[in-house]
């Protein structure tokens, strides 16, 4: 199946000509860094005269596959052209077994937490790859195990949710008109008996349906209660979740990126971007395998052109638990960081089944 690009141009449009040229010139500037010019493309091999090869570039250029910076003669791939050399042209690497062992060791070592075994998969990832590691944690999943609103006024309410893991979430509420110590209780006793024992998110997904049932079934007072407080232990748990980046020194070791000042500022800015990065992680863990963002393909990069290989990390029972990636300039090695993105994605998950809850 062709994909369509912004350019116009899809991988079936280019004839063999023109997708080996695009390929060696988005190989050599990835390597590089540098606009490549018609001759370093024939110093390759390649069986064309110069002019031949400076026509086919031309064609290239024009259909938003390759653009000319400044005054060079050379060319750099557009994101659409890195695009389509991801999808169609890109030769992936593979490990080491070295690599592969080193993966496995850093991960899993002795004693090692929940919280350290994902902030040690960012900073491997960023040192390995060369780009800055990111990790989002996953949204806890153990089950409830006892919710209650404790009074502790007329008009405030501490909402307390107690999982199984131990863990303890508090939410201050404001309590409108006509709540009494009875509705409290009544609305504390209406959660426990549909949260107890699953996770809050699987249960609050199916308590969205349920609450014009809850409606009748409690008073006006206790049912707004429940609203509220599924909510506010929903929200604060999306705001709480980590979202772990590692290496972003890194960033500023590329010698493109220091001629270019403007796009690394916006990139550190990107990385500020809190909630959006969970949402593109987030995004990952609904698909299957490694997914790649360039440029103005999300909203988040369109202003400083960035790139992210991620890939969703899950447990022995294959539920999703998270994702993990690796975030730079959209001149990434994506030969090399795709396998290394994916390999660490899966010894993640396995490494954190055993402090699945």
């Amino acid at each position: 199946m062709s994909m369509l690009l912004s350019g116009g141009a899809s991988l079936t449009d280019l004839d063999a000509r023109a997708r080996d040229i695009l390929r060696r010139i988005v190989e050599t500037h990835l390597e590089t860094g540098e606009p490549v010019g018609s001759r370093t493309v024939s110093r390759g091999g390649l069986a064309l005269s110069p002019a031949s090869i400076r026509n086919t570039m031309q064609d290239l250029t024009m259909a938003g596959l390759l653009a000319s910076p400044h005054t060079s003669a050379g060319r750099v791939p557009t994101h659409a052209g890195l695009r389509l050399f991801v999808d169609g042209l890109l030769e992936i690497g593979d490990l080491t077994e070295e690599e592969r062992r080193e993966i496995e060791g850093r991960l899993a070592g002795r004693g090692r937490s929940f919280e350290e075994a994902l902030d040690e998969a960012s900073v491997l990832l960023s040192g390995l790859a060369g780009g800055a590691g990111i990790v989002a944690a996953p949204v806890r999943a153990s089950g409830v195990k006892h919710v209650e609103f404790v009074p502790l006024g007329v008009d405030e309410a501490l909402a307390v949710l107690v999982a199984e893991d131990g863990t303890v979430e508090n939410r201050l509420m404001r309590l409108s008109a006509g709540v009494t110590p009875s509705t409290l209780r009544e609305a504390s006793n209406f959660l426990n008996a549909r949260l107890k024992g699953r996770p809050l998110a699987e249960a609050r997904a199916e308590m969205t349906a349920e609450l014009e049932r809850a409606r009748r079934e409690l008073d006006t007072a206790a049912a707004r209660l429940v609203e509220d407080g599924l909510a506010a232990w929903a929200g604060g748990a999306e705001r709480e979740r980590a979202l772990i980046v590692r290496g972003r020194a890194n960033l500023l070791q590329d010698r493109e990126a220091l001629e270019d000042l403007e796009r690394v500022r916006g990139l550190m800015e990107d990385l500020e971007q809190k909630a959006q990065l969970i949402g593109l992680l987030d995004g990952v863990a609904e698909a299957e395998g490694v997914r790649i963002f360039i440029g103005a393909e999300t909203r988040l990069f369109s202003l400083s052109g960035s790139a992210v290989v991620a890939a969703p990390y899950m447990s022995g029972r294959q539920r999703v638990l998270g994702a993990i990636g690796v975030i730079g300039p959209a001149r990434l090695n994506y030969a090399r960081i795709i396998p290394l993105v994916d390999y660490t994605a899966r010894v993640l998950g396995r490494i954190l089944d055993g402090n699945d809850t």
